[in-house]
C-alpha cells in the first residue's frame, strides 16, 4: 500500500512510524511499505519515502524498529513510477515515448535503463544498512517495471523490448544486481501482475513466463497481484468478483516455480485467506484494505472466535475517491482516531489531493 505518510522530502513521519507500529503489534507477519522510491525524479506521490543519499537514516531505523515489534517484519517496496510519475515533481519517462489516452511520457535512454540495476541495488543496500529484513521489487500496477513487461508501453527494439523474455530482462538484471550486492541474508520479493486489465497489455500467459523467469533467480517470494493505475485500466476493486482476485492465476503459477508465492487482492475474510493457503497454490496472503479497516485483524484471525472486517459501501464515488478514502483512513489509524473518521470519498479525495499539493515545494526543494 502507498500510505502517502512521508514528510514530503522522502523521510518517515511520526505518523507513519506509528502506523507500522500498530500493524506489527496487531499480528501482521510482514508489512510492506508501498512505493518507496529508488529515484526521486520519478515518484508516484510526494508522500513516498525515498531510499537514497539524502535519506534520514535515524528516522528510517525508527520505522524499522516500530514495524518489527512482536516478531513482525517490515520491508520497503522499491519502486519507480516511470511514465506514471507525479507530474508536479517529474518529467515522466517510461520504456517508450507515449502520448495517448491521458498518458504522456518520454522514453528513457539506454544509458538510463542500464543504470536502473544500480539504482535499485543502492536502495536495497541502504535498506539493509538501517535494519530492514528484506525488500520488494515492484514490477506491477503499471509503474516502470510493469511498463517494461507490457507490450502496450514497451515498444523498444533493443534488448529490453520485443518478446516477453526481452521485456523481462531489466527486471531480471535488477534482481541479480540486488542479490549480488546484499548477499544471501536480505530477503528479496518481487511483485508481478497477473494481468494489466488493459487491451493489448500483458497477457496471463506472458505473466506466467515472468513468474517462471523470476522464480529461476535468487528471490524469496513472488507477490502476485494485478491491475494498473494507467488511465483507462479497470481497477481490480471495480470488477465484479467474489473472493481473491488472482487465485486461479496463482494456481497456474505454482506449476512453474517452487518459489514461495504471495496472493494479494480481494481477500476480505478469514475463510478466504485460509482457503487460499489451504489450497496449496500460495504460501502467504496479502491484505490491504482489510488492514486499513482493522489493524489488529491478523491477531483476531488467530483467535478461535475470529471476526471479519465490515467493508463500507459507497454510492457513486468519484474516480479515485475510494482509494483516497482508504489512504486517509491510514492517516486516521496513525493518529488513533479511526473511531471518529467520518470522511466520505469526495471529502477524502479533496483532502488527499490538497495534502499532496502542499508537499510539492518541499519535495522540489529537497530533490
Amino acid at each position: 500500500m502507498s500510505d502517502s505518510l512521508g514528510d514530503g522530502a522522502g523521510d518517515p513521519t511520526d505518523e507513519q512510524i506509528r502506523l507500522y507500529g500498530r500493524w506489527s503489534t496487531g499480528g501482521a507477519g510482514l508489512s510492506i511499505i508501498g512505493e518507496v522510491q529508488v529515484d526521486p525524479r520519478y515518484p508516484e506521490r510526494p508522500g513516498n519515502l525515498v531510499l537514497g543519499p539524502r535519506s534520514d537514516r535515524t528516522r528510517l531505523a525508527r520505522l524499522v524498529q516500530a514495524g518489527s515489534r512482536d516478531g513482525a517484519h517490515i520491508w520497503p517496496q522499491l519502486g519507480h513510477a516511470g511514465g506514471l510519475a507525479y507530474p508536479p515533481l517529474s518529467h515522466p519517462a517510461g520504456p517508450s515515448a507515449l502520448n495517448s489516452d491521458g498518458l504522456s511520457c518520454n522514453a528513457l535512454s539506454l544509458t538510463a535503463i542500464e543504470a536502473l540495476p544500480e539504482r535499485y541495488a543502492a536502495a536495497a543496500r541502504l535498506a539493509q544498512a538501517v535494519g530492514f529484513g528484506g525488500v520488494e521489487v515492484h514490477a506491477g500496477h503499471g509503474f516502470l517495471l510493469s511498463q517494461f513487461l507490457s507490450p502496450l508501453f514497451n515498444r523498444r527494439t533493443d534488448r529490453y523490448g520485443g518478446g516477453i523474455e526481452a521485456r523481462c530482462q531489466i527486471l531480471v538484471d535488477i534482481v541479480r544486481r540486488v542479490r549480488r550486492d546484499v548477499g544471501p541474508e536480505l530477503a528479496i520479493a518481487v511483485r508481478v501482475n497477473s494481468s494489466d486489465h488493459l487491451e493489448g497489455g500483458l497477457t496471463e500467459d506472458e505473466a506466467i513466463t515472468v513468474v517462471e523467469l523470476i522464480g529461476n533467480e535468487a528471490v524469496d517470494l513472488i507477490d502476485i497481484s494485478g491491475g494498473s493505475y494507467v488511465p483507462g485500466a479497470v481497477a481490480s476493486t471495480d470488477r465484479p468478483s467474489s473472493g481473491p482476485y488472482y487465485l486461479s492465476f496463482a494456481t497456474r503459477a505454482r506449476t512453474v516455480t517452487d518459489t514461495p508465492l504471495m496472493l494479494t487482492g480481494g481477500i476480505k475474510t478469514r475463510g478466504e485467506a485460509s482457503a487460499a493457503v489451504g489450497s496449496g497454490a500460495v504460501d502467504v496472503v496479502g491484505l490491504a484494505r482489510a488492514l486499513a479497516l482493522d489493524p489488529d485483524l491478523p491477531a483476531r484471525w488467530l483467535r478461535p472466535e475470529g471476526g471479519d472486517p465490515e467493508f463500507p459501501r459507497f454510492r457513486s464515488p468519484p474516480p479515485g475517491g475510494v482509494t483516497a478514502w482508504y489512504t486517509m483512513r491510514l492517516a486516521a489509524l496513525a493518529d488513533h482516531r479511526e473511531a471518529v473518521f467520518r470522511s466520505g470519498p469526495e471529502d477524502a479525495l479533496a483532502d488527499y489531493e490538497s495534502r499532496d499539493a502542499a508537499r510539492v515545494a518541499a519535495w522540489n526543494e529537497q530533490f
